[in-house]
């Protein structure tokens, strides 16, 4: 199957904080905050949630498309992906800007602050799934929101089965926006916050949401995630328990990763989201989201630890 994946493609600078952020917020002044942690380590990582969704597909033995907009600093990072097996041919990188930044501190709890500047990928809209030939499977993640409205629209009109993951742009788009983004998806995935977001933003609820797409999937961390169909009918899949917790960023990515694969297989989505648990859980071993790596039979392996086994190769 040729999947699409579009979203922000950024570098990550990711700090640690040898504290909880809880314990320096004071609720009686929250309208006026001033503060700043002293971190312990400052890493500089490939990020970007496009990326970071396409790397694991790689990793699934998929040979996905990356479409997004970069700077002039990104041809190391496409000569990387290249060779991790992502097609980067799509990926147009704007002269005189920088590619987008990611700057995120995390706490002893995994509570994150972070801010990002939007770089290349303010530019995102000047691409367009009409230059690709017969794409089959998309993901909309987290991008430069024009671009996010403007893909689900022609998704729909191409006929392209695509996934709405609008992320952490709920805070920044706005409820038309996000709105037009569910119409017509095969899933709309957001996680437990996210989606209180997009109902208030939105003005619609579960039925209403289910109402335009095909599937409404919730992650939940630690929890699992559950998966709701247009029927009505539902499932709860378990997260997949990590050895180590080094790091969270990149986690949701890897799980779309999964999710994608065990569609692109033919899989149920509890069967997509199993797939998805467990890639999720290698990300959250390592720091950022494309310092993992495993091959087919370790992936396997650790599946069939956790779920019934699937007769389908993940190769």
């Amino acid at each position: 199957m040729k999947i699409v994946v579009t979203g922000s493609i950024a570098y990550d600078y990711l700090m640690s904080f040898p504290g909880k952020f809880t314990e320096h917020l004071l609720p009686e002044h929250l309208q006026r905050i001033s503060l700043s942690f002293l971190v312990d380590s400052m890493d500089k990582r490939r990020g970007g949630c496009a990326p970071n969704i396409a790397y694991t597909l790689a990793l699934l033995g998929e040979h996905p498309y990356l479409m997004g907009t970069a700077g002039e600093d990104f041809g190391d990072y496409r000569a990387w992906l290249k060779a991790a097996g992502v097609d980067t041919s799509h990926v147009k990188q704007v002269p005189g800007k920088f590619t987008a930044s990611f700057f995120c501190s995390t706490d002893q709890e995994n509570n994150q602050i972070a801010s990002f500047y939007t770089g290349a990928m303010a530019h995102a809209a000047e691409l367009s799934f009409r230059d690709i030939h017969s794409p089959e499977l998309a993901i909309i993640s987290p991008n430069d929101p024009r671009a996010m409205v403007q893909y689900a629209e022609e998704c729909r009109t191409l006929g392209i089965a695509f996934i709405f993951d609008p992320g952490q742009q709920c805070t920044r788009m706005s409820g038309d926006e996000l709105r037009a983004g569910v119409i017509g998806a095969m899933v709309v995935i957001v996680n437990d916050y996210e989606y209180e977001l997009l109902k208030q933003k939105t003005g619609l609820d579960e039925d209403a949401i289910l109402a335009q797409c095909d599937a409404l999937i919730v992650t939940k961390g630690e929890n699992g995630s559950t998966i709701i169909r247009k029927d009505g009918s539902r499932a709860d899949v378990a997260a997949v328990p990590p050895t180590r917790v080094v790091d969270p960023t990149g986690v949701g990515d890897a799980f779309r990763s999964g999710l994608m694969k065990g569609i692109a297989l033919g899989l149920s989505y509890e069967q997509s989201a199993q797939i998805g648990s467990v890639a999720a859980t290698y990300v959250l071993e390592h720091l950022g989201g494309t310092s993992h790596a495993y091959t087919f039979e370790e992936f396997m392996q650790r599946f069939e630890q956790h779920y019934p086994p699937i007769r389908l190769s993940i190769r």
